[in-house]
């Protein structure tokens, strides 16, 4: 089953952090954005697995997310 999340990413002083939206415990750092990407993709495979092998119900995906511009 394909399922679909989404990744924010967050410019720090080492680089970038990573996180799942849907997931918030999925979360890692990086670099650059490229690694904290391909970080995220597996911290995301890696928590999967052992929610299955914990037989825990993994979160839905497919959150909407919305860029809101606001004058301050």
């Amino acid at each position: 089953m394909i399922r679909g999340y989404t990744a924010k990413y967050t410019k720090i002083s080492s680089g970038y952090m990573g996180q799942v939206v849907e997931w918030p415990e999925v979360i890692t750092e990086a670099k650059t954005i490229d690694e904290c990407r391909e970080m995220v993709r597996d911290a995301l495979h890696e928590m999967i697995l052992a929610y299955k092998q914990q037989k825990k119900e993994i979160p839905l995906g497919g959150d909407l997310l919305e860029p809101m511009l606001i004058e301050a």
